[in-house]
């Protein structure tokens, strides 16, 4: 894993190389698994920021005049590096991320979905023509990049949600600021190479390390188009609020409460199956993890033994184990944050079936380690409910009935995913049309959209207008232009002076 140990420290991406920039303070990189510090993190300063804007600035008239099909080449030849590469970045996300190596592989592959997918620049790209719209005049459209845009990204995917947002940026003509977490930051650097190995133009991406500071100055900086954020609630809701002030474009993905709703005649083994897999893959640390689950009528009674003892047996261990299923959770804080929930839910009532606080690694005493856990009893009330704990913690709420169950979901202030387990078709068609939520899985416990779909929740999951990637992701990163043209004969018939008409 040469690209994760070359160097002692982690620092920025301008202008086509790595730069330690000039900014003095750092911060430690940690091995969840082991609990030590790896390497230390260059934080960004305001003259960093500013270079990678110059950067992209400079690189964006070339690149927005670069045909969409030569474009399109770069993108087609990065892909066949990230496939090349596969192992390796999988690698480099399990040593800072933690999670197991298995899922940090499956992270690499739905990025390269994305990749594929803005592959086709030349069709995603095409307009609309009307011809003769008025007598000799011929309308269309076109959709043009904007400049320079940016991305603010989470630790829980630091490959993949990066994907969601430069591939399509790239292929349409801007250049992009990636501002990752600065707690996986080391396979972003590892993908900026690799596009300049692609191809790419110095300075079309860049790569900015940093905390607050660097995320309030993207916000802020003139140059800047358009930001786009996933993270948490109050996050996304001040980069919004933040970005809009500063009269830039903005999507904001933020937090999530995804419930699955376990319905009595479901396959019980495909449900426990989908929950244990959704609620503790990744320890629990996805946005689209199933944290709230729903039982309907008798069901509860069933499925809380083989829930149990599904979730006591999860085999967790390190990232690179390959008998693990789950790997620890980011960092100590992380850790103290989803032991402090487990103690509010008890405090609150709940049934504390399964507490993994206890949990030890043999040989990784002093990992970010902890257990499966699982309430049973919640009620809405309670803020193990309401709030968004990220960790391997399921809630069980239970309903009499459906249109229980719905209202349930429908009234939390989250709207990111949801599902719902049944047999029943009629059952998962209403389910599906009244529900109060962005993505809606039917006997799938992860719903999340396929490249050319786009992904996007409701409510407080998201802030802004378009979903993230698909052709919403075009949308985002492009403006429309529209063009009305006319060739009048020599002969001039004088000025018109009412409102212009298709007459």
């Amino acid at each position: 894993m040469q690209a994760y140990t070359d160097t002692a420290e982690v620092g920025h991406y301008i202008q086509g190389r790595r730069t330690p920039g000039q900014g003095t303070r750092t911060q430690p990189i940690y091995n969840p698994a082991t609990g030590g510090v790896t390497r230390e993190l260059r934080l960004a300063s305001l003259e960093d920021v500013e270079a990678a804007v110059r950067s992209a600035a400079a690189a964006f008239p070339a690149w927005a005049a670069t045909p969409a099909p030569r474009r399109a080449r770069v993108m087609f030849k990065f892909l066949e590096l990230i496939n090349a590469h596969h192992d390796e970045l999988a690698a480099i996300i399990t040593a800072e991320h933690g999670k197991v190596f298995s899922d940090a592989h499956g992270e690499v592959a739905r990025g390269i979905d994305i990749i594929e997918f803005a592959c086709g620049a030349p069709q995603l790209l095409k307009g609309d023509y009307t011809e003769q719209v008025a007598t000799g005049l011929d309308n269309w459209t076109m959709r043009q990049p904007l400049g320079v845009v940016a991305g603010i990204t989470p630790f829980n995917f630091p490959a993949m949600v990066p994907c969601w947002m430069f591939p399509l940026a790239i292929v349409t003509g801007n250049c992009f600021i990636l501002k990752p977490s600065e707690r996986d930051p080391s396979v972003t650097l590892r993908i900026a190479e690799l596009l300049s190995e692609a191809g790419l133009p110095d300075g079309v991406f860049n790569v900015v390390q940093g905390d607050k500071q660097a995320v309030e100055a993207l916000l802020s900086h003139p140059e800047v188009q358009a930001v786009s954020f996933v993270g948490s609630t109050p996050i996304a809701r001040s980069i919004y609020e933040q970005g809009a002030r500063h009269g830039k474009r903005v999507q904001a993905l933020g937090g999530a409460k995804n419930h699955m709703v376990v319905m009595p005649d479901a396959d019980l083994g495909q449900a426990v199956d989908a929950l244990i897999g959704s609620a503790y893959g990744a320890a629990g640390e996805r946005c689209m993890a199933v944290s709230v689950a729903v039982l309907v009528g008798d069901a509860a009674d069933r499925i809380m033994p083989l829930l149990a003892e599904r979730a006591r047996a999860l085999k967790v261990s390190h990232g690179m184990d390959e008998t693990a299923e789950m790997g620890p959770v980011i960092t100590q804080d992380a850790l103290q944050r989803i032991r402090n929930y487990l103690d509010i839910g008890t405090s609150e009532g709940a049934q504390l079936v399964l507490d993994g606080r206890n949990l030890k690694v043999p040989g990784h005493e002093d990992g970010f380690f902890i257990g499966g856990s699982l309430f049973d009893h919640v009620t809405p009330s309670m803020r193990i409910y309401q709030e968004e704990i990220f960790g391997p913690v399921l809630s069980c709420v239970r309903a009499p009935d459906i249109d229980s169950a719905i209202h349930i979901i429908n009234e939390h202030s989250f709207g990111n995913g949801v599902a719902c387990f049944t047999r029943d078709g009629h059952a998962a068609r209403e389910f599906a049309r009244r529900i109060q939520v962005g993505m809606v899985g039917i006997n799938v416990p992860i719903p999340v959209p396929m490249a050319w779909h786009g992904f996007g929740g409701w409510k407080n999951s998201l802030f802004g207008d378009m979903h993230i990637y698909g052709e919403e992701g075009v949308r985002f990163y492009t403006r429309q232009k529209s063009v009305m043209q006319r060739w009048p004969d020599s002969e001039s018939k004088g000025p018109e002076f009412a409102f212009p008409t298709h007459g």
